[in-house]
């Protein structure tokens, strides 16, 4: 008990306070977005955004892109203040927040050094470094390594329909395995499941058949 008072005694709280609001507008749109997927709330947002229920993802979208843009600003800032904000200076879950606006931005490639360094001094789970691992490999058009990343693509049969699915997972036999070994809590087949998709392994050859998928 005592060390745990000595600890948060120790933590930066205006940082802390400052990525909190960062988390906080993170998720802002992207919750009204989950509840427009799950089929909810969509006729009252749609009312209070002045908005056809047809335009209202789009509206969404940009609005929480403009936030994205205004928070990498800021955690690039911080970052050449303070290194990554982690456990140590601002504690759990706080320490993920910067974690998450890096995920969301288009610099992943740029910080992922970061995040993996973060990642082994023990400042962030180390299965966030492996979901920004995958994540930079498919946007690289590579397998990814824990198959934490499901891309939608139009099927070659209904060009006008897109389909998601599991991503290509680089030797896929050995997946569940590297996923405990990260911290990851289930199987790459229950995790499909929660993200509303069946896995399948599938090899780029099968991808490339059946989907319209960007010129590599």
């Amino acid at each position: 008990m005592l060390a745990t008072i000595v600890a948060e005694a120790q933590l930066n709280l205006p940082l802390k306070k400052q990525l909190d609001s960062i988390y906080r507008t993170d998720q802002l749109y992207r919750d009204y977005l989950s509840s427009i997927e799950n089929g909810t709330v969509m006729d009252s947002l749609s009312t209070a955004f002045r908005v056809t229920k047809e335009d209202l993802p789009a509206l969404l979208w940009t609005k929480q892109n403009e936030i994205d843009r205004n928070n990498l600003s800021l955690v690039e800032r911080l970052f050449s203040k303070y290194g990554y904000p982690g456990k140590t200076l601002v504690g759990t879950p706080t320490n993920e927040a910067a974690w998450f606006v890096i995920q969301h931005s288009p610099a992943i490639e740029t910080y992922y050094p970061r995040i993996r360094q973060a990642g082994r001094q023990n400042e962030i789970p180390w299965y966030l470094v492996a979901m920004m691992q995958d994540r930079l490999l498919s946007q690289q058009g590579k397998p990814q390594l824990y198959g934490t990343q499901v891309l939608c693509y139009p099927p070659k049969e209904k060009p006008d329909h897109a389909e998601c699915f599991v991503w290509l997972v680089k030797k896929p036999m050995g997946v569940n395995k590297r996923r405990r070994k990260a911290g990851f809590p289930n199987s790459v087949e229950e995790n499909a499941t929660q993200l509303g998709v069946h896995y399948k392994v599938l090899t780029r050859r099968q991808v490339k058949k059946l989907y319209e998928t960007p010129q590599e």
